[in-house]
């Protein structure tokens, strides 16, 4: 598995940021903020792709958190055209722990790159 750069700034053109964001999609803070300011989050859409972007809910219960993954790592999937960048989503402003989160990223493509802080956990 490849590992997600720290600190991502710029995008290659096939290259789309995977951050956590509320079902609303109202990206006011931490990475969703950075997601619609430099990469073409929509407001408003707090679900999917949009420009460069890929949200996942991580707001609404672990539950909800756990069909977002699916639903991302069958997207991605699909697009083996695409490298996703995913970001340590739910390990933020929603509070869960790499230890929750990174099991339900396990069976990643090989196009989506893991933030270091899953790794122990997968």
């Amino acid at each position: 598995m490849e590992t997600t750069p720290d600190k991502i700034v710029t995008l290659r053109p096939n290259e789309v940021f995977v951050f956590g964001s509320n079902a609303g999609g109202l990206h006011g803070g931490g990475a969703a903020r950075f997601a619609h300011e430099h990469f073409g989050a929509v407001w408003g859409e707090g679900h999917g792709h949009h420009g460069q972007t890929y949200a996942i809910d991580t707001m609404s219960g672990l539950d909800v958190l756990a069909d977002e993954a699916r639903t991302f790592l069958a997207y991605a999937a699909a697009r083996p055209d695409l490298r996703f960048l995913l970001t340590p989503v739910g390990c933020g402003i929603a509070g869960y722990t790499p230890g929750e989160v990174a099991p339900l990223f396990a069976d990643v493509p090989g196009n989506v790159t893991i933030p270091a802080s899953f790794l122990p956990y997968l």
